[in-house]
């Protein structure tokens, strides 16, 4: 069966594509705006007087540590996701 000259497997991949980028663009909105609350919450932290600049230069220390190792692993998952085909990228700004 073929559709527009697309045979069914390439109807199918072009639909999982474009909705793991649509997931993938949710992700990405929904992380930046948990980011943005906990900027927020810090900043009112830090005027409240509850967290002093020294312990927030600790903890981003100790979270650099963090960050190297989960940046790694965003490579690995960089190089599974074909963020290169035009059906993921619609989807991706779609989502986001």
């Amino acid at each position: 069966m073929e559709v527009f000259g697309l045979t069914l497997t390439q109807i199918v991949s072009i639909i999982g594509l474009f909705v793991l980028g649509l997931l993938v663009g949710i992700l990405i909105r929904r992380l930046i705006g948990v980011a943005l609350i906990l900027l927020a919450i810090v900043i009112l932290a830090m005027a409240l007087g509850y967290l002093s600049p020294s312990t927030i230069a600790a903890i981003l220390h100790y979270s650099g540590y963090a960050m190297a190792t989960a940046y790694s692993k965003a490579q690995q998952f960089m190089g599974a996701i074909p963020y290169s085909s035009l059906a993921f990228i619609i989807g991706l700004v779609i989502g986001s």
